[in-house]
């Protein structure tokens, strides 16, 4: 089986949607920059191994993704999964592991890249908005993009609205992904293409590029 280790910043929904969702892997340890991010007590109270890496203890991006890689690796996972971690990772961690590291992001990438996702969506009056999981690259926010959900956006929305209907949806297509990337149905081949082996009649209200 699979393994896969989960980072995070903060309470950890999404990690909390892949644990019950069992997704096919073992979950080897949550890992956060942040000491008090609430889902390092959920994971802990499910027996899962945690660790932190506090940003805050070195100098520079380099030195902490040094040391991140490091506790990663001690648990020497197959995949590593960005879930609400909120930190810029630097060209030569993102390499390190090259297809796979997986994030997800709250909107239809390519549009809306970096932070404030759904504030500057509704501020453009768009109509669809979403969330995607993809590979990580060393460009930000531009990954191959492994699958994504949309939501119409209400004439009525608010920020807060809206972010609760797309994470739902997040909460949906991110173990979807995971099991897909576990059970060896999804891989980054070496043109950087998403191949998706995966029955396509999976769920057809899921937007996935990889199963065109």
């Amino acid at each position: 089986m699979k393994k896969i280790v989960i980072l995070i910043s903060g309470r950890g929904s999404n990690m909390q949607a892949l644990l019950a969702a069992k997704p096919g892997c073992t979950i080897a340890a949550v890992i956060s920059n942040r000491a008090d991010a609430g889902g390092l007590a959920f994971a802990q109270s499910h027996g899962i191994a945690t660790a932190v890496v506090a940003h805050r203890d070195h100098p520079d991006r380099e030195s902490f993704d040094a040391e991140l890689a490091r506790v990663i690796d001690g648990f020497a996972p197959d995949f590593v999964i960005l879930a609400g971690f909120m930190r810029i990772l630097t060209a030569g961690f993102v390499n390190h592991y090259q297809g796979r590291l997986i994030n997800i992001h709250p909107s239809l990438l390519p549009a809306y890249t970096g932070l404030h996702t759904h504030a500057r969506a509704l501020a453009d009056g768009v109509k669809i908005h979403g969330c995607t999981v993809h590979f990580v690259t060393a460009d930000l926010d531009h990954g191959p993009i492994i699958i994504q959900a949309a939501v119409p956006v209400l004439e009525n929305d608010t920020e807060d609205t809206l972010a609760a209907r797309i994470l739902n949806e997040e909460h949906r297509i991110f173990p979807q992904a995971i099991r897909w990337l576990c059970t060896d149905q999804i891989e980054l081949n070496s043109a950087g293409r998403v191949i998706n082996r995966a029955n396509t009649s999976v769920n057809a209200a899921l937007i996935s590029p990889a199963l065109e």
